[in-house]
């Protein structure tokens, strides 16, 4: 399983500046890794990367196109309580960030919420009282059985 694992999420952006500055409002930690084409991020045990958005594509060989606002994708934030995702939704609120959805007990049984940084980009702050977070607070599934 050591190739089964995300070391880096990369999100094209539309300015580096207020997109680092929003990531850092969350708790994120700006590295000196990075130069005037992208920013890195450390996490708790993950990097998110930011890069100028037609460079993304660029990079990618592909062109460019406006984004739906709807992508098909999120990214989660998964907290010990309901206390801590309404904390976290409000903190993104602050910094920036769009509403989607407000937190709220959901179909699934947990605590949930949804919101857009500064280029759309969708985050889930969720509460999964089924999915226990380790001390670190990272979610391990194996003693489920997944």
């Amino acid at each position: 399983m050591r190739d089964a694992r995300v070391t880096l999420v990369t999100l094209g952006v539309s300015s580096l500046d207020r997109s680092g500055r929003f990531y850092e409002a969350l708790g994120w930690h700006r590295t000196k890794a990075g130069n005037e084409s992208v920013v890195f991020l450390q996490g708790e045990g993950i990097v998110l990367s930011l890069f100028g958005l037609i460079d993304l594509a660029r990079d990618a060989g592909l062109e460019a196109e406006p984004l739906p606002r709807f992508r098909g994708l999120s990214l989660a934030l998964n907290l010990p309580s309901e206390g801590d995702v309404d904390r976290l939704f409000a903190a993104a609120l602050e910094a920036g960030a769009a509403s989607v959805k407000a937190p709220q007990k959901v179909f699934w049984g947990g605590y949930s919420g949804y919101f857009a940084d500064p280029d759309g980009h969708l985050w889930e702050v969720a509460h999964n009282p089924f999915f226990p977070l380790d001390a670190s607070g990272r979610i391990d599934l194996t003693e489920l059985g997944a």
